[in-house]
């Protein structure tokens, strides 16, 4: 429903319509009588900033004895219960001054952002809700995006009259204010004599709050709740006060909500945009590309909860390239259904990406588009952007166009069914597949692996465990899936996608969103080669290294006992992968040219790279607009944060599922590896489930341990006991506190000793305190 425009009054030359201009009265110079008490509340509601007794008097002109007449009326108008505020800061009571700052709280049916007061007093009521006119704040040097979570400066104007919402206010953002460490999320814990406790959910944050009787807001136990901190004097115990209850983890089997909530992630869909994605009509294969008849298959994971791409491959029938192959990548045409400037796409563009959490999926689109209309169903027509590629008989790319199609997909097929096949464990679904499609896909995925492994990107070799839940949503065990060769043939498939259409956007001069990936930085080298030392291996001098040097180092540590510390510290080493406007290549693929293009449903930027193409090759109306292409570089930025933060989120969530599977095995040991070291302890990681935990300084020993950052080490001064990134040690699990995903664990195996070469802030400490033994 489209939001009524509040009532028009007329106003000064210059004034945003649609809102109160009542000019603040202002009495003569020399008038000292006092200002009436509408006088006072109307430059109370116009005045920018604080204002409290000193300013009303300056504005007004009050002076000498009239300044106790004044001080007499804003007493009475404060009993009275007209005013609120202090005495440094009045305002009308129930009423937001015109500047002031806001917290944003969520969103309403039309998936418009808002806010609260930061500060409220009970005693004025309700806290209002303001609509917040725009998702940026444009008071910084670049437009920043403005989440739900996050804290503004605002200029707020009060309407004529409420809109259709009921909301009384508007507010301009002026600028993103930092996060406020005072307003935390936590969870609720009633206790026996009235009110509770929060538990902490943030681990470097691990301290209970107490809450009062009358604070809890009505919390149950359990309860997911947004919380303020305060103390009345300096010298008081600070106290916690329930905001808002967002509810309960447990409850609703889904311990990512804190995660949700934590990082502002959008949750649930406006109804608007629901029933936008609804209201979708089916797609017409008119004017489209045929390939109905080809046979292409989706070959995803067991569980996939979307399926956005597929692929077939031939050999080419061209003499002049014996041995080679076609390869075909459809992609689901995303861009048809959600059209620049749709409530689909401000929704879309809002949250950047899908998340996903082990209980769970944020998705970046209603389930009517990701699971639906755009979700490539076995034997199922859909519209799709395919890529035709031709590749040598050694895995070269000799060339590609890209088509708009209507498809059908053969076969649902897993990665596992897949390899099997391939395997000579031919399911009865994968038999008459064989010859006209998995055959001819690994023939392909043959040439190309050969082209890969000459074009030498970074092979990093770090296995991920996956968290399989049981029916209470708890972890039922963690595994390793097997890395197969269904995997890489995608992966790489996907890649060459990608690739094509990075070149084609470039050769049509259309702007786009490449995903681009920097080289290591000079710091991260030095430490790198530091670190490197210590194990005997050696990375070649200077910048501008390739990844085939890295490779090398990679080769050689599967010599050494730490393989896998070699790995995560030369990912470590890495920059951060992001999209942009500008290209400067990718280092870890090797590539010169490289732009997501091939998961629209979960990704903003793939459907981004998806309208370039339809308006850069003339394949239909709905290609991105120039309003899209003059904030390119505003929306990489914001989708890389969107990135970035769901990351956060899903790894805090598999954080707090394993500390709670852990939780009720306190005093158990454990095999692990030393996964971080820092100068206040050691990060473990355990061998069975990955779990990280913390390891204070101050539980190693009686010695006095030094940081050796060079070689990420935590040596003791006079016995030389030392801890390494990458040792292997015993720990006993001390604490688990699952709400913040936090364990902590004590060492019980000794530290070794003259076990690092080449270190010497190691050999400094020895001769500064060997003496004193």
């Amino acid at each position: 429903m489209a939001r009524k425009p509040p009532a028009k009054r007329p106003g000064p030359k210059g004034a945003r319509k649609g809102f109160r201009q009542a000019p603040a009265r202002r009495r003569p110079p020399g008038d000292d009588a006092l200002p009436s008490r509408e006088e006072i509340l109307t430059f109370l509601n116009e005045h920018e900033g604080a204002a409290g007794k000193r300013e009303i008097a300056r504005a007004f002109k009050v002076k000498g004895e009239a300044r106790t007449a004044l001080k007499r009326l804003l007493a009475e108008m404060t009993d009275e219960g007209v005013l609120s505020g202090t005495r440094k800061d009045l305002r009308e009571r129930g009423k937001l001054p015109p500047v002031t700052v806001l917290e944003v709280t969520g969103r309403d049916s039309d998936g418009d952002l808002i806010a609260r007061p930061a500060v409220w007093k009970d005693a004025d009521g309700t806290p209002p809700a303001v609509l917040v006119l725009t998702h940026r704040a444009r008071g910084e040097e670049r437009d920043a995006a403005i989440g739900i979570g996050d804290r503004i400066l605002a200029r707020v104007t009060a309407l004529d009259q409420p809109d259709v919402e009921g909301l009384a206010y508007e507010a301009e953002a002026i600028r993103i204010l930092p996060r406020d460490k005072r307003r935390l999320l936590g969870i609720y814990r009633t206790r026996k004599d009235g009110g509770g406790t929060i538990e902490p959910i943030d681990r470097k944050e691990l301290r209970a709050w107490s809450v009062r009787p009358g604070n809890d807001g009505d919390a149950k136990d359990g309860d997911l709740v947004r919380f303020d901190l305060s103390a009345k004097h300096r010298q008081s115990v600070t106290e916690a006060r329930v905001l808002e209850t967002l509810g309960n983890p447990d409850d609703q089997r889904k311990i990512s909500l804190i995660a949700v909530h934590a990082h502002g992630l959008p949750d649930d869909f406006p109804a608007t945009v629901i029933a936008e994605s609804e209201a979708l009509p089916a797609f017409s294969a008119e004017g489209r590309a045929d390939l109905r008849k080809t046979p292409l298959l989706t070959i995803d994971p067991v569980d996939a909860r979307d399926h956005d791409d597929a692929v077939y491959a031939e050999p080419d029938p061209d003499p002049r390239n014996r041995g080679g192959h076609v390869v075909i990548v459809a992609i689901a045409d995303v861009a048809h259904y959600v059209r620049p400037g749709t409530r689909l796409d401000k929704e879309a563009q809002l949250r950047g990406n899908s998340v996903y959490f082990p209980d769970r999926v944020v998705p970046m689109l209603p389930e009517r588009i990701s699971n639906d209309l755009c979700s490539l169903r076995e034997l199922e027509e859909r519209p799709c952007l395919a890529v035709r590629m031709v590749f040598d008989a050694g895995g070269k790319k000799r060339r590609h166009t890209f088509e708009r199609a209507v498809m059908r997909s053969a076969a649902k097929l897993s990665y596992q069914e897949a390899q099997a096949a391939i395997d000579g464990n031919v399911s009865a679904k994968c038999a008459p597949l064989m010859q006209c499609a998995l055959e001819p896909l690994w023939r392909a995925y043959a040439a190309l692996s050969r082209a890969r492994d000459e074009r030498q990107p970074l092979d990093l070799d770090l296995p991920e465990r996956k968290i399989q839940l049981n029916a209470e949503g708890r972890v039922a065990r963690v595994v390793i899936p097997e890395r197969l060769d269904a995997h890489r043939l995608i992966e790489e498939f996907m890649i060459q996608a990608n690739v094509a259409a990075a070149e084609t956007l470039e050769q049509a001069k259309t702007p786009l969103v490449y995903r681009v990936h920097d080289e290591p930085s000079k710091e991260k080298l030095k430490n790198l080669r530091d670190f490197l030392e210590t194990l005997d291996l050696k990375l070649a001098a200077g910048t501008g290294l390739k990844p085939e040097a890295f490779n090398r180092i990679l080769a050689r540590a599967k010599t050494l006992p730490v393989p896998e510390l070699v790995n995560e510290v030369i990912l470590r080493s890495q920059a951060q992968a992001e999209y942009t406007p500008a290209n400067i290549g990718h280092f870890g693929l090797n590539l010169t040219q490289y732009a997501h293009f091939t998961s629209p449903i979960r990704r903003y930027a793939d459907l981004l790279v998806h309208r370039a193409l339809i308006r850069g090759l003339k394949l239909g109306p709905d290609g991105i607009e120039d309003q899209e292409i003059a904030r390119l570089s505003d929306t990489a930025k914001e989708i890389s944060e969107a990135e970035r933060r769901a990351m956060a989120a899903e790894r805090e969530t598999i954080d707090r599922l394993i500390a709670a599977h852990l939780a009720d095995r306190i005093g158990a040991t454990f095999e692990g590896r030393i996964a971080g070291v820092t100068r206040s302890g050691l990060f473990v990681k355990l061998k069975d489930t990955g779990a990280d935990g913390f390891v204070p300084v101050s539980t190693l020993g009686r010695d006095f341990f030094s940081h050796i950052e060079e070689a990420h080490a935590l040596v003791g001064n006079r016995s030389g006991e030392t801890y390494q990134l990458g040792d292997t040690v015993t720990v006993r699990l001390v604490e688990a506190i699952p709400t913040a995903g936090a364990l902590r664990f004590e060492v019980l195996t000794p530290g070794k000793t003259g076990a690092i070469k080449h270190l010497r802030g190691a050999e400094r400490i020895r001769r500064r305190f060997g003496r004193r033994r």
